[in-house]
């Protein structure tokens, strides 16, 4: 029996050490496990500020493509209307010969002179007028029209001499014109009233 106790005894102790280690063990694997969990943490913390990076990133670019988009667009925009601006003062400048070309042709068709005048002065009327057509520019028909201040300047108001030519215009002072549309010189006219 004392052998027996002795295994006992001996038992025990090796159960008592065995739970010792085990209990180390398991202590150790948890510290492991706990240093394992922190360093998975970081690392996503990381992926995330990395993730959140490259999405500031991709807007920067994106906004940037977005606001260089609209600089190329303003920019032609910009070159169109310069373009239209310098055609509009180039013509703007020629409406005074036109205008020398009107006078002259009334003038012309007013004398019994030359016939070969008249024939010339209208060939270069036409000529300069064909061009400026190439390029946009209208003639605003004003006799006869009711006056519409959106192509009409009124000088003056004359009588009409019927009454269907009530608000009408009854001659043009200055012929106007249109380019492309705009107007570029409001029609000075005389309005019935």
């Amino acid at each position: 029996m004392a052998d027996k106790k002795k295994k006992n005894n001996k038992d025990n102790n090796e159960n008592a050490e065995n739970q010792q280690v085990e209990c180390e063990q398991t202590a150790q694997v948890n510290e492991e496990l706990e240093a394992l969990k922190q360093q998975l943490a970081a690392a996503e913390k990381k992926a995330e500020e990395a993730a959140a990076r490259e999405a500031d990133r991709k807007n920067d670019y994106v906004r940037l493509m977005a606001e260089f988009d609209t600089f190329r667009r303003r920019t032609a925009e910009e070159k169109l209307s310069l373009v239209s601006s310098a055609s509009a003062d180039t013509i703007k400048g020629l409406l005074p010969v036109l205008d020398d070309c009107e006078i002259a042709l009334a003038q012309l068709e007013k004398s019994t002179d030359s016939e070969a005048a008249k024939e010339g002065t209208l060939l270069i009327f036409n000529k300069l007028m064909g061009y400026l057509k190439t390029k946009g520019l209208e003639r605003i028909e004003a006799k006869g029209e009711v006056f519409d201040t959106e192509f009409h300047e009124a000088v003056t108001m004359f009588p009409a001499p019927s009454e269907d030519l009530k608000g009408k215009v009854i001659d043009v002072a200055q012929t106007g014109y249109t380019l492309g549309g705009k107007v570029l010189r409001y029609a000075k006219v005389i309005v019935g009233a």
